[in-house]
């Protein structure tokens, strides 16, 4: 396993264990993780572009562990051979060939490294002993033997390691799936005890909502891990919701900025690092949603676990469940699916009504989920009853409404979309440079 003990945090914080605000790496020695995407290694420029920018850090003292995706639309040229050759890929064969990306850009990482006077090896999920379960194109990293890494960072050089691979017991190569990169440089930050953990991408950090609905949107300079993880399951598509997991249980600093800026990003770190936190931190919102209504169902025990069970036992994911009783011992049951699988379940649920002879079956692809999330919600009521009376102001019902200890969401037609997330934006008052905030207890 990952080890259970990390410190966390930067080396050089307050040891007295009092309160302190999070500054970032600081000029204090640290030991580093970068992680860049495709876009930022997206051609041989870029990528001598990034190794220059990482041996800056490198001069100031610090060591460097650099994970690499592949280059921009290298993996879909991939995909696209493996259709060509099968019609339903072979798991393990589509492992074999899609790690075959990332291989390309450490190797020219490294040589530019070496082209600018320092020295860099590039590493193999499979050299570095990412050890994952046999689960092919959807990995799960289990540990992680840092010995060879922590070799090379002592003999002086920068460390390129291939992100979204490991290799299970057998000794064949896995691929993590989707966002797998940003999972590899949190493990490996993890098990290295690294002091932050950076993921660049295209945008300066994490905003208050999307700015290319809400021109009003702003950065934020810190955020925590609890927020990150709604909103990046609720639809915001900075980071990986399992990197972000995997940095909140291991206490890793994350630090999301541009590779095309010095700017400084969002950090995204432990609540009590932060002295004081906005009321409501950010608005998502999740177009792939779909609504299914079974009406007249049987108002008896065990009809949820009939509805549900096949859905669960086919991949499905359920999200939103509404319940509302009718006379007559009857029921009429809601739920969201992602609209990937709205077809599929659609065809499923035709056939469970049937088999509990319930009324009818309707389903609606035209809506989306829209989000609130603060951790200042947890000591403030009022958050949600001021979003309702935002959406009602403007006119839009609310179809299904879910609510957690830090976020409230509704379902909407879609076409209101924008409306609510600048209404709401508004309302919150996050495109002010100081929003409502509550210090933390």
């Amino acid at each position: 396993m990952l080890p259970a003990n990390l410190s966390g945090g930067l080396r050089g914080r307050d040891k007295k264990g009092d309160k302190i605000e999070f500054k970032g790496i600081g000029t204090l020695m640290a030991l580093i993780v970068q992680k860049f995407g495709g876009t930022s290694v997206g051609s041989t420029d870029k990528i001598k572009n990034v190794a220059e920018r990482v041996l800056r850090q490198q001069r100031q003292g610090h060591q460097m562990v650099v994970v690499l995706s592949a280059m921009s639309g290298q993996t879909d040229k991939l995909l696209g051979m493996a259709a060509d050759m099968q019609a339903m890929p072979d798991p393990r064969e589509m492992d074999m060939l899609l790690s075959t990306g990332e291989q390309v850009t450490i190797a020219l990482f490294a040589m530019a490294v070496k082209a600018a006077g320092s020295d860099a090896i590039s590493l193999l999920g499979d050299q570095v002993h990412i050890h994952t379960d046999a689960m092919h194109t959807k990995a799960r990293i289990k540990e992680i033997d840092t010995e060879l890494v922590h070799k090379h960072l002592d003999a002086g050089k920068v460390v390129v390691i291939a992100g979204f691979q490991g290799v299970d017991d057998d000794g064949d190569i896995t691929t993590l799936g989707r966002g797998g990169s940003d999972t590899t440089a949190v493990a490996l930050a993890a098990a290295l005890k690294a002091d932050a953990c950076e993921i660049f991408t295209d945008v300066e950090g994490v905003y208050t909502t999307d700015p290319n609905i809400c021109a009003q949107a702003r950065k934020i300079n810190m955020i925590t891990y609890d927020e990150m993880l709604e909103l990046a399951s609720l639809g915001a598509k900075v980071l990986e919701i399992r990197s972000v997991g995997l940095a909140k249980r291991y206490k890793v600093p994350l630090h999301v900025r541009s590779t095309f800026s010095e700017n400084e990003g969002t950090w995204v770190v432990e609540e009590e690092k932060i002295m004081e936190s906005m009321l409501v931190s950010g608005i998502t919102y999740n177009k792939n949603e779909a609504r299914i209504t079974i009406t007249k169902v049987p108002d008896q025990p065990g009809i949820a676990s009939k509805i549900f069970q096949p859905i669960s036992d086919a991949g499905i994911l359920v999200d939103m469940i509404i319940q509302n009783t009718r006379q007559g011992h009857m029921t009429d049951m809601t739920f969201t699916v992602m609209r990937t699988d709205y077809a599929r379940t659609m065809e499923m649920v035709q056939k469970i009504a049937e088999d509990i002879e319930a009324e009818s079956v309707t389903g609606d692809e035209s809506i989306v989920k829209v989000s609130i999330v603060g951790v200042g919600m947890r000591n403030h009521s009022g958050i949600a009853s001021t979003m309702f009376r935002i959406m009602s102001g403007e006119g839009i019902n609310i179809m299904m409404i879910s609510t957690s200890e830090i976020k409230v969401s509704c379902v909407i037609e879609e076409k209101y979309t924008e409306l609510a997330v600048r209404a709401l934006h508004s309302a919150f008052e996050l495109d002010k440079e100081n929003p409502p905030r509550v210090e933390q207890q």
